[in-house]
């Protein structure tokens, strides 16, 4: 699938969230948002602090949104909700749409945290480890992000978040559905 960045029409599902590792559940936001930077529909999720559900609630989202205008599917991050960890291959292969996932700092990894925080860590560390490698990539704005993405490539990917980007790191999908989580978090 080639994802055209230059069409005006561009749509992206940004998903974000927010959670305290002492709440038994963390609230996922979903914001669908054209290349314009119009908001243009949420969604809303809750997935466990710790838990095995990050894949069924960003499903859920996009599910319950059912859009057939949405390009892609951007994520913040693999590793949500204190080790709540995305099965990326599955959400792309459910969605038929390409995923990114991004990350903004470099690091050795977290095999050594779930080792040390799960008892039984054997199921999230190949889950984990299926996540393959990220990718830095440098954007207009002159900062880094590292990338995970599925469905299409390293400069399909630049292009899509030079998009969307307008200043740091963060695109706004994405920082819009961190708000969003952040707000409805405190209900």
């Amino acid at each position: 699938m080639i994802l055209h960045v230059n069409k005006r029409g561009v749509r992206v599902l940004g998903i974000a969230e927010s959670f305290l590792k002492t709440e038994p559940s963390s609230r996922l936001a979903g914001v669908v948002m054209r290349k314009d930077l119009r908001v243009d529909g949420f969604g809303f999720a809750r997935i466990s602090v710790g838990g095995d559900d990050a894949t069924e609630g960003i499903l859920k989202i996009f599910r319950e949104l059912d859009r057939s205008d949405i390009n892609a599917l951007l994520l913040n991050g693999s590793v949500i909700s204190w080790f709540n960890i995305v099965d990326l291959d599955f959400v792309f292969e459910e969605t038929g749409l390409p995923v990114i996932s991004l990350t903004y700092e470099e690091s050795e990894g977290l095999e050594g945290y779930i080792r040390e925080y799960f008892p039984c860590p054997q199921k999230k560390i190949d889950l984990y480890r299926k996540l393959g490698p990220r990718e830095p990539l440098w954007l207009k704005t002159g900062f880094d992000v590292y990338a995970r993405f599925l469905g299409v490539t390293a400069e399909e990917t630049k292009g899509l978040l030079n998009s969307f980007t307008l200043e740091g790191r963060v695109p706004e999908p994405l920082r819009v559905a961190r708000l969003l989580a952040r707000c409805i978090s405190k209900e």
